[in-house]
């Protein structure tokens, strides 16, 4: 967990795991893996599947938010939603909405100034 308290990077659990062994050499990733699925089940973190090929670590369950993932490195950080948009009646029609998740894609400062 010091590994990601604080942590806005939303590491990947391989990200922990090598950051882990700088401290205990001989940790397993699958114990890793169990200690990050332990952290959701009570609710200090969430797994993120954002699309980026690997499960991402959010360590931020305090507050609703939605990420900005880019495109091109994989950078993942926190927005804040200012305006959520309803979902129409007609829309939800049978339907009980018990979660909202935002992902904004594109290319971060990084890797904008690079590919223009």
């Amino acid at each position: 967990m010091r590994h990601l308290v604080g942590n806005t990077t939303h590491p990947t659990v391989e990200a922990i795991h090598d950051a882990v062994c700088v401290e205990m050499p001989t940790v397993s990733l699958k114990t890793v893996y169990q200690t990050v699925h332990d952290l959701e089940s009570l609710g200090e973190v969430r797994l993120l599947d954002l699309g980026t090929g690997a499960v991402r670590v959010d360590p931020n369950v305090e507050d609703d938010h939605h990420h900005l993932v880019c495109t091109e490195c994989g950078a993942v950080r926190d927005v804040q939603p200012d305006v959520v948009t309803a979902l129409a009646r007609r829309d939800r029609r049978d339907f009980t909405v018990t979660s909202v998740e935002v992902i904004f894609r594109g290319h971060c400062d990084t890797c904008s100034s690079t590919t223009h």
